[in-house]
């Protein structure tokens, strides 16, 4: 499919496609899930903030609960834009600041130790992040690198050894599965099912964390790229200011955008080279649409199909020795 390839091949018709998710919502409700209702974890993002909007659209509001997880290392503005899309819906909402359990299970120390292995001077009132090197311009390999900031407000960036990086990763997974196990619990005490807000690009490159933020029992817009995803906000009416807002992980003290840490191109730019890829098109065809060179884009062609294969993992299911037949 290269005649014709542009960003228009992600334009939507924002009715059609509505109408579809959200009647495949209540259909896969009421056959499979057999739930009353849903709840959704908000995050002041786009793709929580659509995932409630199709939701309440295909159910009704009286059958949506918002789910508000922050914690210390939440930006500011997290709960302000999560309150701010659930009044918009109508849709009430519970909130479950997970600071005090991720305290519990040594979170905030077990990081902390994990930075002091690279920067040893790190402690109270410096935050961190982890970004990666731009894979468009790497031959080989990503590379990873911890930015830490001080109480000063002065930055600093060093290469991420292998093993502090997963330390790093590690403790921060607690936070993801903490806040799905909340969900779970306020959907089993309201009879209610679990909605996953992962859009194609996260879903398709493994963006997720295992039995974290990768569980869920209906994934309503995991089809979607993540521009299209922007797209259906605005048909839906959410906030302008979770529209405009780019999109953030929201996981690490210093803020940290996703095409910093796992995306090799912000989304608008990593969505055509996904499409692209799924669909034959040669780096050559799809690098002047891309504003980038054909090697970049085969590159990028090269980490997609590397996090497809090394995240293939995350969704399976539990590996038996052998099948376990039924009678």
């Amino acid at each position: 499919m290269t005649k014709g390839f542009s960003p228009e091949v992600l334009r939507l018709d924002h009715q059609q496609e509505a109408d579809r998710i959200c009647t495949r919502i209540r259909g896969l409700m009421r056959n499979q899930v057999k739930r009353g209702g849903v709840v959704v974890a908000l995050s002041g993002g786009i793709d929580s903030s659509v995932t409630a909007a199709l939701s309440v659209r295909a159910l009704g509001r009286e059958r949506v609960i918002g789910l508000e997880m922050p914690e210390r290392h939440s930006a500011r503005e997290t709960l302000a834009l999560s309150g701010k899309v659930a009044r918009a819906l109508g849709i009430p909402t519970l909130v479950e600041d997970i600071s005090g359990i991720l305290q519990s299970v040594g979170f905030y120390e077990k990081y902390d130790n994990a930075v002091r292995m690279v920067v040893p001077e790190y402690g109270d009132g410096w935050t961190s992040k982890i970004v990666i090197s731009a894979v468009a311009n790497q031959p080989r390999f990503t590379s990873f690198y911890l930015v830490t900031q001080n109480s000063q407000k002065v930055q600093s960036t060093v290469r991420l050894p292998l093993q502090p990086y997963l330390e790093i990763v590690a403790a921060t997974n607690f936070k993801q599965r903490i806040r799905k196990m909340l969900e779970y619990y306020h959907a089993d005490r309201l009879n209610y099912a679990v909605a996953g807000t992962p859009n194609r690009l996260e879903y398709d490159q493994g963006f997720f964390v295992k039995l974290g933020d990768g569980a869920a029992d209906i994934k309503p817009i995991a089809h979607l790229y993540k521009s299209q995803v922007y797209q259906l906000a605005e048909f839906l009416g959410i906030p302008e200011e979770i529209r405009s807002r780019k999109p953030t992980t929201d996981t690490y003290s210093l803020a940290q955008g996703q095409d910093e840490f796992y995306f090799s191109l912000p989304y608008q730019m990593m969505d055509l080279c996904l499409y692209a890829r799924n669909h034959g098109v040669p780096a050559e065809s799809a690098a002047p649409v891309l504003g980038l060179e054909p090697q970049q884009v085969l590159m990028v062609y090269r980490d997609i199909d590397t996090k497809r294969k090394t995240t293939r993992y995350l969704h399976l299911p539990p590996l038996l020795i052998e099948d376990v037949e039924w009678e």
